[in-house]
């Protein structure tokens, strides 16, 4: 792989559940998703093999990570500003409060929460 450069304005949108879109961007072993969450939107529990890190940039979501009903069960409320990291295999879902602006970076590059969930349109 190369050294390239790319404009999120230049970027392919995709709508893979209601009330959420992003742009995604990938290297040869991480990857970055901008995305977009309207209030209501609610990606369902799930784990992924790859490590997330979630950058909250501007709005508010609730998460739940863990497996409920253990001791690494919790529920955090981000905003603007503040990141979530989820190693490998963590089980988590999330709920924006409000509309919401987030980069998430996976490595290694692998399918998405949203990307078991069924797809409802392109935008």
């Amino acid at each position: 792989m190369e050294a390239s450069a790319f404009s999120w304005d230049d970027t392919a949108q995709d709508n893979p559940i209601a009330l959420l879109t992003r742009k995604v961007v990938q290297g040869e072993k991480m990857l970055v998703a901008q995305v977009k969450l309207e209030k209501g939107c609610h990606v369902a529990y799930h784990h992924h093999i790859s490590e997330q890190i979630s950058i909250t940039i501007s709005g508010r979501v609730h998460w739940k990570v863990g497996e409920p009903g253990t001791d690494s069960y919790f529920e955090q409320v981000l905003t603007g500003g503040e990141v979530m990291v989820l190693p490998s295999n963590v089980p988590h879902s999330v709920d924006a409060l409000e509309d919401t602006f987030i980069y998430d970076i996976i490595s290694p590059i692998g399918p998405m929460g949203v990307d078991s969930q069924k797809a409802v349109s392109s935008a």
